[in-house]
């Protein structure tokens, strides 16, 4: 029987400087995703910034793998500090990715960002970004679902919270169960707290 935990063995395909001969290393090849039994690969890409090309031949070549072993790859789209937080930018990048094979793409919630859902031609999830308050959180995690979000991935926003099980159940009443913003933050609170 298979492991119901979806893990995700990602590709760290990052430049941590301007200087091309430092970073793109493999977290994981493909072989290893099998080893581990993971759903889907990650692989991060830098549209517009150092590493691009790198990280997009990376995200090429896994997909010729993922295809080859039925693995599907997650395309995401990475911001650095220098790069653009619009619109036009996640328009441009989700596009991409999706064009070069990724079988779905993570990036970020924005201004317009059913554009961004209607542009991109395969399914979309988002990231969970900086750290909020967890009613601001599920309000982001609502919004996107209503804007065209398959999913959320959210790390800090559910790891740092005080309550992460109660914070990670009410992001899924968002995702599977339909629930708004504020029926999420209710439901997170009596989790955590007890109240009604």
């Amino acid at each position: 029987m298979s492991n119901p935990i979806c893990l995700r063995a990602t590709y760290d395909a990052s430049v941590l400087k301007d200087d091309m001969s430092t970073g793109n290393g493999l977290g994981a090849d493909m072989e290893a995703a099998i080893r581990m039994n993971a759903s889907a690969v990650a692989i991060q890409c830098f549209i517009g910034g150092a590493g691009e090309a790198r990280s997009l031949e990376t995200l090429c070549r896994a997909v010729d793998a993922g295809e080859r072993y039925g693995i599907p790859v997650l395309g995401v789209t990475a911001v650095g500090k220098e790069m653009a937080r619009t619109t036009q930018y996640f328009l441009l990048a989700t596009r991409i990715l999706a064009e070069l094979g990724s079988s779905f793409v993570k990036t970020y919630y924005c201004d317009d960002f059913e554009k961004v859902v209607a542009a991109c031609p395969v399914p979309i999830v988002i990231a969970g970004g900086k750290k909020l308050p967890e009613d601001e959180a599920l309000t982001m995690a609502y919004r996107a679902i209503s804007d065209g979000a398959r999913g959320v991935d959210m790390g800090r926003n559910i790891f740092q919270s005080e309550h992460p099980a109660a914070m990670c159940q009410a992001v899924a009443k968002i995702v599977h169960e339909k629930y708004t913003d504020k029926e999420a933050f209710q439901f997170y609170q009596e989790l955590a707290f007890g109240t009604k």
